[in-house]
């Protein structure tokens, strides 16, 4: 990686595992759950484990990097996470912003470029601030792109691609018969990232709770039973390598026909 530097390595001396870069997945998905219970598990406050699951983000970067990986996505905060209570609310609101400036060192050695994904309203300046600083310094970087998803909802991202295709036909730019699956691809917020390979969730959780939902659609699921807190590269490396065993059809199918005196 000519002008950037690589990870360091994993502290176990664990090294990524050989997979055909052809079975590694080109953009990688993740939920970054289960923070809460990792702190209340230790009777500490729910703040205390979003603070824990920092050096899991890096560490997901780290392993993500090792074996290729040119997109993830990472679910910070979503649309739905306001009905929290105003402590939490007002304490990830900050800290979005302070992990921003104190990985941004990291970010720009790495060659990671980050990206935000999410609605302006209601998101504070501050944090807005934050993420497209970090935006413009680092978008000659082109190891990995990272995309902060923030203030983020699946379903708020079509409806509002909705919204602007219905205003751009209305005032005649765009021809209604002409609008396809590309056209609302170019109006999402991320119009140039592609679609999902693989979609992983921590804390043992089964469901993707609205985030990525277009990209999605034929997006490999990997639940994993491991709070974020305790996530570190392995646990990407091993969905990874789950990943690499699924067999892929996007819709298409091949008999493979198995009886007596015939091999599968």
């Amino acid at each position: 990686m000519p002008g950037f530097a690589a990870p360091p390595p994993h502290p176990t001396g664990v090294t990524a595992p050989p997979i055909p870069s052809r079975f590694v997945p080109r953009h990688v998905a993740v939920v970054m759950d289960g923070n809460g219970r990792w702190a209340n598990q230790r009777g500490l406050p729910r703040n205390e484990g979003h603070k824990a699951g920092e050096a899991a983000l890096i560490e997901v970067m780290a392993g993500a990097i090792e074996l290729g990986i040119p997109y993830v996505s990472a679910y910070a905060f979503s649309t739905e996470n306001w009905k929290r209570s105003l402590d939490e609310v007002t304490f990830l609101m900050n800290y979005t912003a302070d992990v921003m400036e104190r990985q941004l060192p990291t970010f720009q050695e790495w060659g990671v470029r980050i990206r935000w994904a999410g609605r302006r309203p209601r998101l504070w300046r501050a944090v807005i601030n934050r993420l497209e600083e970090a935006e413009r310094a680092t978008r000659d970087n082109d190891v990995v792109t990272l995309t902060m998803c923030v203030n983020y909802g699946g379903r708020a991202e079509i409806a509002d691609a909705a919204a602007a295709i219905a205003a751009d036909a209305k005032a005649g730019l765009l021809n209604p018969r002409s609008i396809d699956e590309a056209t609302v691809q170019r109006y999402l917020d991320e119009p140039d990232l592609p679609d999902v390979d693989l979609f992983l969730r921590s804390s043992g959780e089964q469901r993707i709770s609205n985030f990525l939902l277009w990209q999605s659609a034929y997006a490999e699921l990997v639940f994993q039973d491991v709070l974020w807190p305790d996530v570190d590269r392995r646990t990407l490396w091993e969905a990874v390598e789950a990943y690499a065993r699924r067999d892929r059809r996007y819709g298409g199918a091949v008999d493979r026909v198995t009886g007596p005196g015939v091999s599968a």
